[in-house]
């Protein structure tokens, strides 16, 4: 079973490297509907697993100057200790409860079908967030900071119950918030914010004792050399084959597990 962990975690991996989508939209859900992991389980194990593959990114981003570290001050005022009630709350509704396993399976079929939404529609979001609509652009600029930390708040509170949320869903608020800043420094910067929060998010799972340890050195195992292969190869195939073909795989998921 260890090498199916680390053989899912290559594929997985991979995926990630070529598409840059999160790997909790594709872990998590393999986790539990290939292998039977326990939603709890899947979703702890997953968030660690996320932190250590998202550092690289985010120390390789910093190097280059592409993450504004403003932004993620801003974001973490939100995420973290929204993050932190979340497991708060979790531990008073009870990890092995079967309302604590449908609330993360629910969740994590809606996060699944919005990250599949916003991979399809991201151009054009990123479009919107340049146009001009008048006062609602007006009022954007004029509330912006206190709109990126509530941004941080819902996906401290979407992470920390599915593990999804922090790449696709973030990068979407993100370049319609601040659609002057440069794609690259907001990847960058999405990628710097959800180190600690995945860190917070997983620490939390860790204390409710829904980490499994072997099962994230298995993962970590194949998906390390999968990013890296998956990065070389991903700018060979097209994005207009790539999007359209997850986001179709994530919204067959998201639906399985929502019913």
């Amino acid at each position: 079973m260890e090498w199916g962990y680390t053989i899912s975690g290559f594929v997985v991996g991979f995926i990630v490297g070529v598409t840059g989508v999160g790997g909790g939209s594709l872990m998590t859900p393999l986790l539990i509907l290939m292998y039977g992991i326990s939603p709890a389980t899947a979703v702890g194990t997953d968030l660690l697993y996320a932190a250590v593959t998202k550092t690289g990114g985010a120390w390789v981003h910093s190097r280059r100057g592409t993450v504004n570290w403003r932004l993620v001050g801003l974001l973490a005022m939100g995420s973290l200790p929204a993050a932190l009630l979340t497991v708060v709350w979790l531990n008073i509704l009870g990890v092995e409860s079967q309302l604590f396993s449908d609330l993360i399976t629910t969740m994590l079929g809606v996060a699944l079908i919005l990250t599949a939404f916003s991979l399809l529609f991201l151009k054009r979001l990123s479009r919107m967030g340049r146009s001009h609509l008048g006062f609602l652009i007006e009022w954007r600029d004029r509330h912006i900071k206190s709109i990126t930390i509530a941004t941080g708040a819902v996906l401290g509170v979407l992470v920390t119950i599915t593990s999804v949320g922090a790449g696709a869903l973030g990068m979407v608020v993100l370049l319609v918030l601040y659609p002057r800043v440069p794609s690259v420094t907001l990847v960058g910067t999405d990628i710097a914010h959800a180190v600690p929060l995945t860190l917070i998010a997983g620490a939390g799972h860790a204390y409710l004792g829904t980490v499994d340890y072997g099962l994230l050195g298995s993962l970590l195992l194949g998906s390390l050399p999968g990013i890296y292969l998956g990065s070389h190869v991903g700018g060979k195939i097209p994005d207009r084959i790539l999007r359209p073909i997850l986001s179709t795989i994530l919204i067959v998921i998201g639906i399985k597990l929502v019913l």
